[in-house]
């Protein structure tokens, strides 16, 4: 009896033994799971990329390239799903979605400046009066600086600056000069430095989210809105705004950000597959924007959208009446470096 007791205790203890290791393995995700150098092990990764465009948009078509570079430098080792049609929430929604790691990338411009004031200096409107001015500063120390804070102050790391055209306004009438824009109810992104200039222009602007903007048009909440060709066009403005007016106000760009939380979880070669991938896709959506945008324009305007071409210097000079009154509450010394680096 004594022996069969000192069996079966024996049998216990095993069991205890190899139960209490198998519940220490099982409470680590594989894809968080660490090798004994402190990287990720060779499970799949699986990360989330969102945006607030529609699936036809040259935004989802820079993303797909992304996604495309990154499984295939990564061997599939790295998978990315994309979000459009601000599936995963607005720009706001995203940006703090990054900042606890929710969200592992997201196409997100202005709404960063209510993280980090710097970069709404980019936001001002008739700051640049060309496309090379505006490539020169994002992506000469300006930009690196301005990227370097947004890091440092919410956690959103910018992979690359996209660019996107120059934005134009539609409307419900005819806009060929600064008084046309007297009272103007215009939609405007929740980005402060555009809010207080649109103001210095005579508009009345009101913010709104993008995925509102269509219904707003439509049941005439807000009278107008400015985006680049492309955005306007993923948009479906045209169906609902009789009017496109040329003002070039704005060289536009969105970046390709990544919460700072998942790119810490990655091995250096997992960061350098992501880095290289972003650059790919940067040059393809940047080659996609130029040619694209001329063919859109037409399309629009096939379909009985009217195009004015108003003389914007009389806008530019409304504008600049903000610039530097607006730059003393973020970072005058910086509005500076970027007024000297185009000049």
């Amino acid at each position: 009896m004594k022996k069969i007791i000192a069996m079966i205790l024996t049998v216990l203890m095993i069991a205890t033994l190899f139960t209490g290791c198998s519940g220490t393995a099982s409470n680590q995700a594989p894809s968080q799971a660490s090798n004994d150098n402190g990287g990720a092990t060779d499970e799949v990764v699986e990360l989330k990329l969102g945006h607030i465009q529609s699936e036809n948009d040259l935004w989802n078509e820079g993303a797909k390239k992304f996604k495309e570079e990154v499984e295939a430098k990564s061997n599939g080792k790295i998978k990315i799903t994309i979000y459009p049609n601000s599936t995963l929430g607005g720009d706001r929604d995203m940006a703090e979605g990054m900042q606890i790691g929710t969200v592992d990338f997201a196409l997100i411009a202005g709404v960063l400046g209510n993280f980090e004031q710097s970069i709404q200096l980019l936001e001002l409107p008739y700051l640049f009066s060309s496309e090379e001015q505006f490539a020169k500063v994002v992506h000469g120390e300006v930009g690196k600086e301005i990227s370097e804070r947004v890091l440092k102050s919410s956690d959103i790391r910018i992979l690359n600056f996209w660019d996107r055209g120059a934005r134009q306004v539609t409307s419900n009438k005819p806009i060929n000069s600064l008084a046309d824009i007297k009272g103007l109810k215009i939609r405007l992104p929740e980005i402060k430095a555009m809010v207080e200039t649109w103001k210095a222009m005579g508009a009345s602007p009101t913010t709104m989210a993008w995925n509102e903007v269509y219904t707003g048009l439509e049941q005439r909440v807000i009278d107008a809105q400015e985006n680049p060709i492309p955005f306007i066009y993923g948009g479906k403005i045209h169906e609902v705004q009789k009017y496109l007016a040329m003002t070039n106000h704005k060289y536009e760009y969105v970046t390709l950000s990544m919460s700072e939380k998942t790119y810490a979880k990655l091995t250096p070669e997992q960061q350098k597959i992501i880095n290289d991938a972003a650059q790919v896709a940067t040059d393809y959506e940047n080659q996609l924007v130029k040619e694209k945008t001329g063919e859109i324009l037409e399309a629009m305007k096939s379909e009985g959208l009217q195009v004015t071409t108003p003389d914007t210097a009389e806008f530019a000079a409304a504008a600049k009446q903000a610039h530097e009154a607006f730059a003393k509450t973020v970072d005058l010394d910086l509005y500076k470096k970027i007024v000297e680096a185009i000049q």
